[in-house]
C-alpha cells in the first residue's frame, strides 16, 4: 500500500520533528535501522543499550555512533538508567533492549529472565517516574504466544505462554507491561501499547544462529550455506515493516488514547515460509551458483508453525506489507553487496528507507 507509506512518512515528518525520543537497545539490528528512521523523521534521539552485540555491527558501520545520543549501559542497571531519563526528559520511548536468541536463551536463562523482565520493569519505572513520557511501546515477539502448532494466525486476545526461556521471558514482559498500565497509567498519562513482530531480516544483521546472516556469511566465504531445521515455517519481513509500524503506533497513540492496545505485526500468510523455501530465496538473490544443505541438528526445542493474525494492526491503521518475503531478501542482498564493496552504509540506509516509503509499490 504505496500511499500508506507516503502518506504516514508525511506525518513522521511532521510528528516527530524535534520530539525527544529515548530507544532502548538502540545498538542493535532493529534498534540501528530506528534510530536512523528517527532521526531521518526529525527527531533528537537518545539510546541506551550495550555495546553492539556483533562484530562487526550496524550501529558502527552506519556510524550511528556519530548521529545521535548514545549511552552505553545495562537495562539492568535501574540508577543508570534513570539517569539517562532524568537528563534527557524523553516524550516517546521504545523498549527494544532484550536477549533474543532462543538458544542463547538455553545456554544462560537466568540472564534472559533477567534482561527480558526485570529490564522492562526498570524501564517502565523510569517512566513512571518521569512524566515528560507521554507514549511508550514495548516490542517483544510472536513467540509470546502458546503455540499449540495450529494453522491459523494467533490473534492478541490468544494467551501468552512461551515455551523456551527467551520467548517465556517475553509474555512475562508483555505480562508486567500489562500490569503497569493498569497500575500506575490508567489516568491516561502516558500511553502504553506492545508490538508483537515476526521474523525481520535486513541489511546489517550480522547476529549468530539466524538464517540470513549465516547465509550472508558462508556465501561470502564461498561455502555452502548450512541450515539446521529447513523445515519450520516463520513469517518473514524486511525489518523496516515492523519499525515503521512502531513509529506509527507511538505517535498516534501520543495523539489519542484509544489507540494504545496489543498489535501484531508481521507478513501476509503467503509470506510465512519455510527456512528451506527462505534459503532457495536467498541463493537465488546472491547468485554465483551458491547452494544450501540440509544439516538438521534437533536442537532444542523452537516451534516449527508460527503465524500471526495481523488484521486487527491492518483495520486500525490501514496498513498492509509494502514487500513480500522475494523483495525483502532481495533488499537484504542487495544492502550487503553494497557493504562488500566498501560503500557509505549510512547512505544507504538512508536510501533504502527512503525507496521503503516512497517509490512505487512492486509486490503485488
Amino acid at each position: 500500500m504505496t500511499e500508506w507509506t507516503k502518506e504516514m512518512w508525511q506525518e513522521f515528518c511532521t510528528f516527530y520533528k524535534g520530539k525527544k525520543v529515548l530507544v532502548t537497545g538502540h545498538t542493535g539490528f532493529k534498534g540501528s535501522w530506528l534510530v536512523r528512521m528517527l532521526e531521518e523523521a526529525g527527531a533528537a534521539v537518545t539510546g541506551y543499550s550495550l555495546e553492539p552485540p556483533t562484530d562487526p555491527s550496524l550501529f558502527y558501520v552506519a556510524g550511528l555512533h556519530n548521529t545521535m545520543d548514545s549511552v552505553i549501559g545495562d537495562i539492568r542497571d535501574l540508577p543508570h538508567l534513570m539517569e539517562v531519563f532524568e537528563r534527557t526528559q524523553p516524550e516517546l520511548v521504545f523498549h527494544l533492549a532484550a536477549q533474543p536468541i532462543v538458544r542463547d536463551s538455553y545456554k544462560d536463562p537466568v540472564y534472559t529472565y533477567e534482561t527480558n523482565v526485570m529490564g522492562t520493569v526498570h524501564v517502565l519505572e523510569c517512566i513512571r517516574k518521569n512524566p515528560c513520557v507521554k507514549s511508550f511501546l514495548n516490542v517483544t515477539t510472536d513467540k509470546v504466544y502458546e503455540n499449540r502448532e495450529w494453522e491459523y494466525g494467533y490473534r492478541e486476545c490468544d494467551p501468552l505462554d512461551g515455551f523456551d526461556p527467551y520467548s517465556n521471558s517475553k509474555s512475562c514482559s508483555e505480562l508486567v507491561t500489562h500490569s503497569y498500565a493498569k497500575s500506575f497509567f490508567a489516568d491516561g498519562h502516558t500511553a502504553v501499547s506492545t508490538s508483537r513482530a515476526g521474523n525481520v531480516i535486513g541489511g546489517g544483521d550480522f547476529a549468530n544462529d539466524r538464517i540470513i546472516p549465516d547465509c550472508i556469511r558462508a556465501a561470502t566465504a564461498g561455502r555452502e550455506i548450512v541450515v539446521r531445521n529447513p523445515y519450520s515455517t516463520r513469517p518473514y519481513q524486511l525489518v523496516l515493516e515492523p519499525l515503521a509500524i512502531y513509529m506509527a503506533i507511538a505517535m498516534k497513540q501520543y495523539e489519542d488514547l484509544n489507540f494504545q492496545g496489543y498489535y501484531n505485526v508481521g507478513p501476509d500468510d503467503r509470506d510465512c515460509v519455510t527456512t528451506g523455501e527462505l534459503a532457495d530465496l536467498f541463493t537465488a538473490a546472491w547468485g554465483g551458483g551458491i547452494m544450501w544443505v540440509n544439516r538438521y541438528d534437533g536442537g532444542p526445542h523452537e516451534a516449527n508453525f508460527l503465524k500471526l493474525d495481523c488484521s486487527k494492526i491492518k483495520k486500525t491503521f490501514g496498513w498492509s506489507p509494502r514487500y513480500g518475503v522475494k523483495e525483502a531478501v532481495e533488499k537484504t542482498v542487495e544492502w550487503t553487496k553494497d557493504y562488500l564493496a566498501g560503500e557509505d552504509m549510512l547512505a544507504v540506509m538512508d536510501r533504502q528507507i527512503k525507496e521503503f516509503f516512497r517509490e512505487e509499490r512492486y509486490h503485488v
